[in-house]
């Protein structure tokens, strides 16, 4: 295992699986400018590297983020006085990546804590966890973009309740809405979602894996017919691929596979 510690966030990785921690435990892993850099930089890298196959975000201590730094009003002013959000939010979104990014939700995530678990692939998150968009309270708005994907998850009527009061809400009823995955006792939430990640690093073939996240995200925007024609372009070429004889031989002889596909090399152009 290889770990790497210091600043905002924590990363290790062990048998495939990146586990980025949100590394402020004294402040609640509450979100900082140089936490969002630290975890643009981490993604980028993770990204890259073909031996990740999967990535865990997790947070350091009882909460997972509780929300942003709250500074003084007029910390974020600009030279002519105004203020700019955007410089401390910019974020690589984790669906941007070619590999699954679970969120283990193991405490608290209010603000940006939940919107941008929002943008991992799945939620695990502790059963006692209070989640709340709480945007609306703090005279703000909710961001990354919530409005786009929260109806998606939990459909309109449900988004509506939470974006539109900021309420709070418990992990138990996340899981009953369907935003997150799974409900687990907070001990439990860690161990779950990196059991799930290391099932995909072992038995998954990266270049499908990358092919099929891409195809989910796009249909948050494409229409049935849209995505239909995009997997009949993509199945002849990925029939044709090596890890699809690898895929049925290792089926066959019973054996775990052995994936040369690259998610940074092999990917075909997008159809």
């Amino acid at each position: 295992m290889s770990e790497a510690e210091g600043g905002a966030i924590r990363i290790g990785v062990d048998s495939g699986v990146a586990t980025l921690t949100l590394n402020r435990p004294e402040r609640r892993n509450a979100w900082t400018p140089q936490m969002a850099e630290a975890i643009n930089a981490a993604f980028a890298a993770l990204d890259r590297d073909d031996a990740v196959r999967a990535v865990v975000v997790t947070g350091a201590g009882s909460a997972f983020c509780a929300g942003a730094e709250l500074p003084d009003a007029g910390a974020f002013a600009s030279a002519e006085g105004h203020r700019d959000p955007m410089h401390w939010r910019t974020l690589v979104p984790p669906f941007a990546l070619r590999k699954p990014v679970v969120a283990a939700i193991n405490g608290h995530a209010i603000g940006v804590g939940i919107s941008f678990a929002l943008m991992c692939d799945l939620r695990f998150v502790a059963e006692d966890a209070k989640v709340a968009f709480a945007f609306v309270r703090r005279g703000v708005l909710p961001e990354l973009a919530c409005h786009a994907l929260l109806p998606r998850v939990i459909g309109l009527a449900a988004a509506s309740d939470l974006l539109l009061s900021g309420r709070t809400i418990q992990g138990s009823e996340c899981a009953a809405l369907g935003l997150a995955s799974r409900c687990l006792p907070a001990a439990e939430v860690l161990p779950a979602a990196l059991a799930w990640a290391r099932d995909v690093a072992q038995h998954a073939a990266p270049v499908s894996v990358a092919l099929s996240k891409r195809l989910l995200w796009q249909s948050l925007t494409a229409t049935p017919d849209e995505t239909l024609r995009r997997e009949h372009a993509l199945l002849p070429w990925i029939c044709n691929r090596g890890d699809a004889a690898e895929g049925v031989q290792a089926f066959l002889e019973k054996r775990a596979p052995r994936w040369s596909g690259s998610p940074t090399r092999d990917l075909p152009d997008w159809p």
